[in-house]
């Protein structure tokens, strides 16, 4: 039971501070994965957001140390490209980035909805850096995150998929805006369109009934 515990709580730990790492590198000028890309050395802004991780959650600091064994060891895992390419993230079951112009909208709303894009494993890691770099920017949706590494038990097949959430389902030509820029980085086949509400109603596609709003 302890080792369930404290694995759990390892989860927890690194989960909150990959929010709060990913949050103050962008304060400090530039993503975490901009800097493990270029083979930027990020260590002192590392260590300065630990700190202020150990201080606001020290339980969850000594959790997390405990796990990994060191702070460098945690560095070094993020500078191979964990939480950056999907194919080498372990830790977390999704890698996310935001749209930084979407402001408040709320992803998870009602009015919201995604494209869902299935790929094989080996496809991943350079369709993810497009769909990530076109969301970044403010030429896609509203956020995007993508299926990792991590086994999940919620998975149905061994495919990755990527999400690329517009603000509002109702808008069909914002989602069919996001439609072609999908084309143009290079998703040609068919996909769906589902909106959040029926994520919410847990409609799924193997129980036999259509759940994709749009299907292009």
């Amino acid at each position: 039971m302890d080792d369930v515990d404290s694995e759990a709580l390892g989860d927890a730990a690194y989960g909150i501070f990959e929010i709060l790492l990913n949050k103050g590198l962008h304060a400090r000028g530039s993503p975490l994965f901009a800097r493990v890309e270029a083979g930027i050395d990020f260590e002192e802004d590392f260590r300065a957001i630990f700190r202020v991780f150990e201080q606001d959650y020290p339980s969850l600091a000594a959790a997390l140390v405990a796990r990994f064994g060191s702070e460098d060891a945690i560095y070094l895992m993020l500078c191979s490209g964990e939480g950056v390419a999907p194919s080498m993230t372990t830790q977390m079951y999704w890698i996310v980035e935001d749209d930084p112009a979407a402001g408040d909208v709320e992803v998870n709303g009602e009015q919201a909805g995604k494209w869902l894009i299935f790929c094989d494993a080996a496809a991943v890691d350079d369709l993810w850096r497009k769909v990530r770099d076109a969301t970044v920017a403010g030429n896609l949706g509203i956020s995007a995150k993508v299926s990792t590494a991590r086994p999940n038990p919620d998975s149905r097949d061994e495919r990755k998929v990527i999400y690329v959430y517009t603000r509002d389902w109702k808008d069909e030509a914002d989602v069919m805006r996001v439609r072609e820029c999908l084309r143009r980085l290079g998703v040609d086949s068919r996909i769906g369109y589902k909106r959040n509400i029926e994520t919410f109603a847990g409609e799924y596609a193997d129980r036999g009934k259509k759940v994709t709003y749009y299907s292009v």
